[in-house]
């Protein structure tokens, strides 16, 4: 009995506000994020680029593009997972962001794995 190949990579998401680094007076909010992306299919695969969209609250929107993450493009087995952290430098005390992975899996097949949006918000900013 063989088994259909399944693509299925979770992404977590923690994020925190780095108030040493932020300068509110000059529009400038700095956000840490700890990204942890789990294998859950059956398949090893590969992540090979990230695709983000950062929007802050004042309605500017950036997009970014590249290879890997902090220089990486970890393998993870079914089951295995990789945890990093990286940050961004938003206009506004609150925004958000999301995006995708590509991901290759040892047959070959090329998929996305979803980021989910997730709030950055300097705190006491939401209810």
């Amino acid at each position: 009995m063989s088994t259909e190949p399944e693509y299925k990579i979770a992404v977590d998401v923690e994020t925190d506000f780095i108030p040493e680094q932020s300068v509110p007076d000059q529009n400038r909010y700095v956000f840490s994020y700890t990204i942890t992306i789990r294998n859950e299919g059956n398949i090893p695969a590969r992540l090979l680029t990230r695709h983000w969209f950062i929007n802050h609250a004042n309605g500017k929107s950036e997009e970014v593009q590249g290879d890997g993450v902090i220089g990486e493009q970890p393998y993870l087995n079914p089951g295995e997972g990789f945890r990093y952290t990286s940050g961004t430098i938003l206009e506004t005390p609150v925004g958000d962001m999301n995006g995708s992975y590509q991901m290759i899996a040892d047959d070959g097949v090329e998929f996305d794995a979803e980021i989910p949006t997730f709030v950055l918000s300097m705190p006491n900013t939401l209810h």
